[in-house]
């Protein structure tokens, strides 16, 4: 699949959810492919990619956007924080603060520096004991903590279970952002990111539908 094809569908979907195309961000996500094939993505003119490692980050993206001029890249995976500090020099926005321990770290960061990527809360709508996030039922109390700490919360994330429906998370988590007032929904992947855009999504992150298989080591 390519890069065409998915922003076909795209529009599509945003004009069978009744919505305007341009609130909807492409995140391509450029994790662990290799950089031909992000090479040829980024000559096409796309301009927004979902990185998941610090590292991989660093090595890559100042060279490219040395090359191909200015392009936003998001953090989509989990921070450690004591990476916070690089991750706030080399993305625009994270997708991921989960906990109170990262607010304060990045709080911290934001206010010696005197700006900070954009924040998204990641809620783990399944519950699920092995993946990251806040839970639902925590997730006004940690929006209020983070907006206390003057954090430029801008919306919310969700990775829905592999082996659910993603649509009822896709709506729990429009429901958690409408009543707490962000209007950023960072959700829908790949194989899901049309019912995503139905329940709202504003950004979207697409990897292998893209780019192709990733090849791990």
């Amino acid at each position: 699949m390519t890069l065409e094809i998915i922003q076909t569908r795209l529009h599509a979907a945003c004009t069978a959810a009744n919505r305007d195309p341009q609130t909807v961000t492409l995140i391509a996500v450029s994790k662990i492919q290799p950089i031909d094939r992000l090479r040829a993505v980024l000559s096409g003119g796309h301009k927004i990619y979902g990185e998941n490692y610090v590292q991989e980050t660093a090595q890559k993206w100042p060279d490219l956007r040395a090359e191909f001029g200015p392009v936003q890249v998001h953090m989509i995976g989990p921070l450690q924080s004591n990476k916070a500090k690089q991750a706030m020099d080399l993305f625009d926005a994270i997708h991921t603060l989960d906990r109170a321990s990262l607010a304060t770290k990045l709080a911290t960061l934001a206010q010696s520096r005197g700006q900070c990527p954009d924040l998204f809360i990641q809620i783990n709508t399944g519950s699920e004991p092995q993946k990251a996030g806040v839970l639902p039922q925590g997730a006004d109390d940690f929006i209020a903590t983070a907006r206390a700490l003057d954090l430029p919360i801008r919306g919310l994330m969700c990775i829905p279970p592999e082996d659910e429906i993603a649509t009822p998370h896709f709506e729990t988590l429009a429901q958690i952002a409408a009543r707490n007032d962000l209007s950023g929904l960072s959700m829908g992947m790949s194989s899901d990111f049309e019912s995503a855009i139905t329940a709202g999504a504003t950004h979207i992150r697409v990897g292998s539908a893209i780019f192709g298989a990733r090849v791990y080591a």
